[in-house]
Order: C-alpha cells, then sequence, then structure tokens
C-alpha cells in the first residue's frame, strides 16, 4: 500500500476532500489546459481542494512552464491547504532536480516551510509484494 494512501483514508473520513495526482501527471494536465484555456479554472480547482497529494516528485524533469504552473500551484496553496508529497528523491536533490535555481527556491520556500518530513527507509513495498506468496498466487 503506497504511504501516502492510509493517511488520505483518514483525512476523507474526517470529511475533507483530497486530491491524489501523480507529479508527472498532473504537469501534463497544466500543459493541456495551457493549450486549450482551462489553466485558470485549474489552478482555482487545486488551490480549493483541502488536502493536495502529489506523488512521485523528482521523477522527471521539469520544463520551464511545468516550473511555473507548480510554483502557481504552491503559491496559491501556501498557508490555506497542505500538500503532501511523496518523493523516492532525496530531498537534498529537490533542488537540482527543478532545475532553474531561481525557480527552485520559490517553489522550496513555499513547499517545504512549516513543513514535516518523514523519511522512510526500507525496501520497496512493490517488490516485497513480489516475495509473498499470498502475492504470487494473486
Amino acid at each position: 500500500m503506497p504511504l501516502h494512501k492510509p493517511v488520505q483514508d483518514g483525512i476523507c473520513r474526517d470529511g475533507y476532500h483530497v486530491l491524489y495526482q501523480r507529479l508527472p501527471r498532473l504537469l501534463s494536465d497544466l500543459e493541456i489546459a495551457h493549450a486549450d484555456g482551462r489553466y485558470p479554472k485549474l489552478l482555482q480547482r487545486l488551490a480549493k481542494i483541502n488536502v493536495l497529494v502529489l506523488d512521485d516528485w523528482g521523477l522527471e524533469t521539469l520544463t520551464d512552464r511545468s516550473r511555473h504552473g507548480l510554483l502557481e500551484i504552491l503559491d496559491d496553496r501556501y498557508q490555506t491547504g497542505p500538500t503532501l508529497v511523496t518523493s523516492q528523491l532525496p530531498v537534498d536533490h529537490w533542488h537540482d532536480s527543478i532545475g532553474d535555481p531561481t525557480l527552485a527556491d520559490a517553489i522550496l520556500d513555499r513547499l517545504i516551510h512549516n513543513a514535516y518530513r518523514l523519511t522512510i527507509n526500507g525496501e520497496s513495498m512493490r517488490k516485497r509484494q513480489r516475495l509473498t506468496p499470498s502475492a504470487q498466487s494473486a
């Protein structure tokens, strides 16, 4: 089970709206929204979500437009709603993975300020599940 899932389920049970998005897919959606004119509405929708879960942070290289879009999202949500980020990339590599140093500073300032950080080490859950007899029979 992904790490964010129990947290997300508990938040939903408490009556909050949670949106789970893989960051690469969200950035792709932002590109499409730019092209078809939905960009402002998409940003508005993301700002109103009680809890935004961004999975797979740092998995792909960010374009200039995706860096700006990510900054817009985090700026709109800053001190208004929690944003939960999951990543296999160590936090000390996030700045370099964003690319543009100035935008990286701005993005990480909004994300990491007032953040709680949980580091989990160990084997991949997917890999562990493949090794269990019940997972092999499923």
